[in-house]
């Protein structure tokens, strides 16, 4: 493997851990979601909303904002 690819394979790698820390942090203070219900928003919040990771109010402000792009699994999350 080269320098360059183990470089961006750590690098995803750390922001995948970043993402799912995040869900995870959040979902534990609001108590309110479940582990069912972060697997079917975690693809959603790399999608779209990356930029927000790992500011957790950041991220649900932009899921919210971004609702109608949501996948049906999360949209119903975030509809209940």
């Amino acid at each position: 493997m080269s320098k360059v690819s183990s470089k961006l394979s750590i690098r995803t790698v750390l922001y995948s851990l970043a993402v799912a820390g995040s869900l995870t942090v959040f979902a534990q203070a609001a108590n309110a979601y479940s582990s069912e219900q972060r697997i079917a928003c975690t693809p959603d919040a790399f999608r779209l909303c990356s930029s927000e990771i790992p500011n957790i109010p950041g991220i649900t402000a932009c899921m919210r904002k971004q609702k109608a792009s949501l996948s049906a699994a999360c949209k119903a999350v975030f509809d209940k």
